[in-house]
């Protein structure tokens, strides 16, 4: 019996220090540890800039858990990281990169440049889009009527010779110019 005793004496402090180790990884890898930092880059570099900052995370096993670049918001990009020195590391010495901006981002202050404002929304009667897929990419045309339920829009060609009016997916068109009511009001 002494000689059990002896043996679980000895293997406890190995559990212990293995079960502190998994703690500590566990840890390491809770999302809610890291926070959002901001890199400042020149305008028009963002997505050269994630690019860089995410293989250099990779290379050098940094803790940064993504790299965002906001389609609306110029010359920034966004690193959720373990620490702010591991964007440091990741970004110094790139080309574009100016500085990190000091404190941490909240996720709150992204979910506006995380979600994507539908296309139909900025449409009205009477302004000018250009089709950008299907059959008839690249003509130009008139919004004659606007269906937002159903994420469609009512075209009439200017190009074509006889005007009829066709009907295709909000998403295939671009906004060229307002229309003449906007300009008056």
């Amino acid at each position: 019996m002494g000689l059990t005793e002896e043996a679980e004496g000895e293997t406890a402090p190995q559990e212990e220090a293995s079960e502190s180790v998994e703690q500590a990884e566990a840890a390491e890898a809770k999302p809610g540890e890291s926070q959002v930092y901001v890199v400042k880059t020149t305008s028009g570099q963002e997505a050269n800039v994630a690019n860089l900052i995410y293989m250099r995370a990779l290379t050098n096993k940094l803790p940064i858990y993504a790299v965002m670049v906001a389609e609306g918001l110029k010359g920034y990009v966004f690193v959720e990281a373990a620490g702010p020195h591991f964007v440091d590391d990741a970004s110094s010495g790139i080309k574009h990169v100016k500085q990190r901006l000091q404190g941490v981002t909240s996720p709150a202050d992204l979910e506006r440049y995380l979600l994507v404002k539908p296309v139909v929304e900025e449409l009205n009667v009477e302004d000018v889009v250009e089709v950008v897929g299907g059959p008839l990419k690249g003509m130009k045309a008139k919004i004659v009527k606007v269906d937002k339920v159903k994420n469609e829009v009512t075209l009439e060609l200017l190009e074509a010779a006889v005007t009829m009016p066709i009907t295709v997916n909000a998403d295939y068109v671009r906004l060229v110019s307002r229309g003449k009511r906007e300009k008056e009001e």
